[in-house]
């Protein structure tokens, strides 16, 4: 799964990388948690856009919302009712800088930050819905796709999230692509010589605490 990562990087790059024609101001982002609004690009209408969404997916007629999903298997996201309507017209990508996985050591587990090697921002495969209320507000929710670990991140644990290809970008935001073979391409882990992994400090089990300390080397 993935339920921590980061965003540390600058409005130009992620106008470049991601082809916004604008972005609003974004604070370093060291430890985001679930249920903590993600800075998230949607192909609206002719343009990207970025948008602050909630992490944790929320189609309008879910009940549980005590239970919103943050992940979502890409092996059978297109057969599940909460992911099937977005996997068909809502796909996003989630920018990220790195993320976080727990190794089972005896009685404790250990933090580890996993980041590429050649880029200071990756894109992670993500959905999002649109949930409206009874007095008219809307409040827009998504999720991150999830693949089979790599060998970096395997031995820290069996999933990670599906990070695209630059050249990926448009075709998983395009609302005009439908076909889940197409689709499934895109859900290939990525290529763990492209990726480092090294531990850090327990800080990143506070959600509160976000700060550079999170991905300190130890």
């Amino acid at each position: 799964m993935c339920g921590r990562f980061t965003l540390n990087v600058s409005q130009e790059v992620l106008a470049k990388i991601f082809d916004l024609q604008e972005v609003p101001q974004i604070e370093p982002r060291f430890n985001i948690a679930p249920s903590q609004a993600v800075a998230t690009v949607r192909h609206i209408g002719e343009h990207n856009q970025l948008d602050n969404l909630k992490w944790g997916l929320l189609p309008n007629w879910f009940e549980d919302v005590t239970h919103a999903p943050i992940n979502a298997r890409s092996e059978t996201v297109s057969e599940k009712p909460t992911f099937r309507h977005a996997i068909k017209y809502n796909r996003c990508i989630i920018p990220a800088s790195g993320f976080y996985e727990w190794m089972p050591q005896g009685d404790r587990k250990q933090p580890y930050y996993i980041r590429l090697l050649n880029s200071s921002v990756m894109g992670f495969a993500g959905l999002w819905e649109t949930r409206k209320s009874g007095d008219g507000s809307e409040l827009n929710t998504c999720c991150i796709l999830t693949t089979e670990a790599n060998d970096i991140v395997k031995p820290i644990h069996d999933r990670m999230p599906v990070i695209l290809k630059p050249e990926d970008y448009s075709r998983w935001l395009s609302r005009n692509m439908h076909d889940p073979h197409e689709l499934e391409k895109l859900y290939q882990s990525y290529p763990a010589e492209l990726m480092y992994a090294h531990p850090v400090p327990d800080l990143v089990n506070i959600p509160r605490f976000d700060s550079a300390a999170c991905i300190v080397q130890v």
